[in-house]
């Protein structure tokens, strides 16, 4: 467990447990046949050597698993990279426990806080290797504190768990495995954000390779910049480094040193048709019995077009364990009836999203006009009053689902009713009364007219794997011209997506899945509740703001969102479990009354689909983004027989 003052984190059990250092002498520690013939042949050294000196134990969720066999699942459209997050590079200091009660030790070895949560003292383990063999300590950790956190010619601005008041912390290096986090301000939930999803860079920073891009430390990096192909040092450490996005983190990063379980030998962007990850042979996990994990030799990644190319491929037994991209509510019959041909079963995803489909207006849009109308809260009201969401739920949802908006489910001590209920009926006449008080004119074809006298035309831009949304749209677009609204949607590739929605100010509109509704998660990703980070697609420029006030896109926001960034700001100070909970419930209410975005129904439990040889899945986990789903389960542990 880790203690740290006035809140404790306790490992869960509903999965593979993660325990002390293995009490055994090294040299029974075992290791695949293929790394054997490595170290016999005098290409590694032995197994002893590579690991850590504590290296970290994990229980099998079921048994002892056996070496060897290929991962195989599948990557959609070439942007979804940042699943990979889920799958293979889920190593951060903390991770969430199988059961998201907490937090537990992985990277780290030890995890303390000062009684006001000003100062973390963090200990990494001792002997512990990157991928290709060289130390990780401390010196990796400050590398990444001085060229990506704080230099602001690389210009990172993520990472505001690393933040308070507007301020990085400090970093302390005490010795080649410790080191402290110095806040200016208490920073209660730091531990909670360093577990989520991909939020912790300090495990994915290899100065002796990312150095050479870098001008303070090799004055020719310009110079070896333009022989990779970019304008400047700076364009390619900011590209090699991959912080400035998580897809491209991936992107042809087969180079790239790393702490995984698995690293590419073919990286996606090498290769068109796969990209694969190797077992990799300095991984600092064992299971009870000394063998060193990963037990599966690879993870191969096959290129798919669309998601009807994947799903025929699990139809056919080419898919050995998955749920992004293929377990929508319409294809669950489908892959049901095809269990036995494709020889795989179900796993269990209990929801923890705010909506099955949320509506995201760009509120900061360039263009004044839309700007404006879209800030405008009953606009967006009465576009959520024009959607008959049990008509969406019956035909696209199978029936499974009932009318609501990104909220917190009901179960949860956070249910706030007016944020879950509010204009969820459907009311075309009462929808069309409050648009004639906002845009009352219309053109010949009965669509209205904007203050310049333009047709209102709102593009909805779409991630095209998302199959699940293209099907919704299909009758929302009609919901919409009922009003006369102009919606249309335009579906791309998910990288193009990625470039046009988090980076860009002028796209009108967008949906998107995710968020949390309920408990710690609903916390550590606020986004439809308050415009924390790049996920509050609704305000890019008043993210920014609150991020770094000095980011030329920045823009201050009005003052009833500040009031619920100031809430968040007293939200991460606070160490308490029940004062979070307090102020949390401050920030529902403002989110209810400020109304953001609009959603559909909170959705139902989701699956998976397993092969049936694969072993150690959990059967029931939850389904999120930030317990990446999933890798708290810690797939290393995955074995087939």
């Amino acid at each position: 467990m880790i203690k740290l003052k006035r809140r404790t984190f306790l490992a869960g059990s509903s999965a593979a447990l993660i325990l002390p250092a293995l009490p055994v002498a090294a040299a029974t520690y075992k290791e695949a046949d293929i790394l054997k013939d490595k170290v016999s042949n005098g290409a590694l050294p032995s197994v002893a050597d590579r690991l850590p000196e504590t290296p970290l134990v994990v229980k099998p969720f079921e048994s002892i698993g056996k070496y060897g066999g290929d991962w195989r699942m599948a990557l959609v459209g070439g942007g979804s990279l940042s699943m990979l997050f889920r799958y293979q590079a889920y190593e951060p200091l903390l991770r969430y426990t199988p059961d998201w009660s907490g937090v537990t030790l992985n990277v780290a070895e030890a995890f303390e806080a000062n009684a006001d949560a000003t100062v973390y003292t963090i200990r990494l383990r001792k002997g512990m290797k990157w991928s290709d063999g060289h130390p990780y300590t401390t010196a990796d950790v400050k590398f990444w504190y001085d060229t990506v956190l704080t230099d602001k010619r690389v210009a990172v601005t993520s990472q505001g768990h690393w933040k308070t008041a507007g301020k990085p912390a400090k970093l302390e290096v005490v010795d080649e495995q410790t080191f402290k986090v110095i806040f200016e301000a208490p920073n209660g939930m730091f531990p909670l954000q360093v577990a989520w999803a991909n939020n912790d860079h300090t495990t994915r920073c290899p100065k002796h390779y990312l150095e050479q891009f870098h001008i303070d430390y090799n004055p020719k990096a310009d110079e070896l910049a333009k022989q990779h192909g970019f304008e400047s040092w700076i364009a390619a450490f900011q590209s090699v480094s991959g912080f400035q996005n998580d897809n491209a983190f991936f992107l042809n990063s087969s180079k790239k040193p790393c702490l995984n379980a698995w690293m590419f030998t073919i990286a996606p962007g090498e290769n068109t048709e796969r990209a694969v990850a190797e077992r990799n042979p300095y991984y600092w996990k064992v299971d009870t019995e000394g063998n060193q994990l990963p037990y599966m030799d690879r993870i191969v990644y096959q290129m798919v077009a669309d998601p009807q190319v994947l799903l025929l491929k699990a139809m056919q037994g080419e898919i050995d364990y998955m749920d992004q991209y293929i377990a929508t509510p319409n294809n669950k019959s489908v892959l049901y009836d095809a269990r036995q041909q494709g020889d795989y079963d179900f796993c269990t995803l209990t929801s923890t999203e705010a909506n099955v489909m949320n509506f995201i207006f760009n509120l900061n849009h360039n263009d004044e006009t839309k700007r404006a109308l879209f800030r405008n809260r009953n606009f967006r009201a009465a576009l959520s009053m024009a959607l008959d969401r049990q008509a969406l739920i019956d035909a696209v949802l199978v029936g499974q689902g009932a009318a609501a908006q990104p909220s917190i489910k009901e179960s949860d001590p956070l249910y706030n009713e007016q944020l879950a209920k509010q204009f969820t009926e459907y009311d075309v006449k009462k929808a069309n009364a409050m648009l004639d008080e906002i845009v009352p004119k219309r053109d010949d074809q009965n669509f209205r007219l904007d203050e310049k006298g333009r047709r209102l035309t709102i593009i909805f831009e779409i991630d095209q794997a998302r199959a699940i949304f293209l099907d919704l749209f299909q009758l929302v677009i009609p919901m919409f011209q009922a009003v006369g609204i102009d919606a249309q949607m335009r579906t791309m590739d998910r990288s193009l997506w990625e470039t046009r929605v988090r980076q860009g100010r002028d796209f009108d509109a967008t949906a998107h899945q995710f968020g949390a509704n309920g408990g710690v998660a609903a916390m550590l990703d606020p986004r439809y509740y308050v415009p924390t980070d790049s996920n509050a697609m609704y305000a890019p420029a008043w993210q920014l703001w609150y991020l770094d006030r000095n980011n030329a896109s920045a823009e201050e926001p009005p003052p009833e969102t500040k009031r619920q960034l100031e809430l968040y700001d007293k939200l991460k100070a606070t160490s308490d479990p029940a004062g979070q909970q307090e102020i949390m419930k401050q920030i529902l209410q403002g989110a209810a009354e400020n109304f953001y975005v609009f959603g559909i129904s909170q959705p139902p439990d989701g699956y998976g689909i397993v092969k049936n040889n694969m072993r150690n899945i959990t059967k029931t986990m939850p389904s999120s983004f930030g317990w990446p789903t999933p890798a708290p389960t810690m797939p290393e542990q995955f074995y087939q027989v």
